[in-house]
């Protein structure tokens, strides 16, 4: 993916299209007052912890999806060659920049149904969090709660522990804005903490104990993209709070394999039985067998069913809606 570095701490990725920021960052931050990655209609922002401090990183698109640049803004420190590449291989990996959707595209566009729901959305990349880490303990924060509830205890662990940087909100104001924790951040909290953060007990203790495993070098982590399916949910699963659902949440979510639906996922279920005009709720198995013809693609309609529900509660600005188009009408726009 080619860059070019200027002055002034900003430099430009140009993604293989078609991208589209905003679908990309709601998928990624998924409600509107996620206080980690920020949004405001134009630019997103987030501080991310690098070796050499935290910075706080800005990227709004320039272009229509079928030709975009990102514009790439580094606060909180200069812009050095290594910096650079630190900030681009975050980007890339939060917005799902590097991931190639032709095949999807192409297979989708036979598939009635998906194809309409990826016509609608395209130029959505499917993103990841940050660390295998971050993702983990955002599955842990969310077991047996509402996503916006979730979301909320989030930002509060955040604000607690994560370090911090200050940064331009886009009104011409700063503000101190907080990256993510990182395991040297919780490994040694206090279990008290947390719960006075909101969360309980049995999370507080499974969040400390994965990071310091983390910490002592007991856990790789992020090891786990080098292993099938299986090994990997085995491994997340040997650890504390760890279940079925935030296995493959972690696996979908910070370690980027869209063909995973998360099938004990309550909201995904929902959305899929909607999607499908079902009857029936659905369980473990039958997630399995309505998404039998396009398993390949589970996490991917699992994100679009995501954007499809943020669209209709308005989040999204989609502009008119676009007509539908015939196999081939659709085939030669994402060629």
């Amino acid at each position: 993916m080619p860059t070019n570095v200027t002055t002034n701490g900003i430099f430009f990725i140009e993604p293989a299209p078609p991208f589209r920021l905003d679908l990309a960052v709601w998928t990624l931050r998924r409600r509107p007052d996620n206080a980690v990655d920020r949004w405001d209609g134009e630019t997103y922002r987030r501080a991310l912890p690098l070796r050499s401090g935290v910075v706080a990183v800005a990227v709004s698109q320039i272009g229509p999806p079928e030709a975009a640049r990102l514009r790439i803004s580094v606060e909180g420190q200069p812009l050095s060659a290594s910096m650079k590449t630190a900030v681009t291989s975050a980007v890339e990996r939060l917005l799902g920049l590097n991931v190639d959707l032709a095949a999807f595209y192409r297979f989708a566009a036979s598939q009635g149904r998906l194809g309409e729901l990826a016509w609608r959305f395209q130029g959505m990349k499917p993103p990841c969090f940050a660390t295998v880490f971050e993702g983990a303990i955002n599955a842990i924060a969310c077991q047996q709660l509402t996503l916006t509830v979730g979301i909320r205890l989030l930002n509060k662990l955040a604000a607690f522990c994560g370090p911090a940087v200050n940064s331009s909100t886009g009104d011409g104001t700063d503000a101190t804005v907080h990256a993510f924790p990182r395991p040297e951040d919780l490994a040694w909290q206090n279990p008290d903490g947390l719960r006075q953060l909101g969360l309980s007990r049995q999370k507080g203790r499974a969040m400390i104990e994965l990071a310091q495993s983390i910490v002592e070098c007991r856990f790789d982590l992020e090891g786990l993209a080098e292993l099938p399916d299986e090994e990997a949910i085995a491994r997340l699963r040997g650890a504390r709070g760890v279940g079925r659902w935030t296995a493959e949440y972690v696996l979908l979510r910070g370690l980027g394999r869209i063909h995973v639906f998360p099938g004990d996922d309550v909201g995904g279920r929902n959305n899929l039985r909607r999607w499908l005009d079902l009857p029936d709720q659905l369980d473990y198995d039958g997630v399995r067998g309505a998404l039998a013809p396009w398993r390949r693609y589970g996490g991917l309609v699992y994100f679009h069913l995501l954007l499809d529900r943020l669209a209709e509660a308005g989040y999204l600005n989609l502009g008119p809606p676009r007509r539908a188009v015939g196999e081939a009408e659709r085939r030669a726009a994402i060629r």
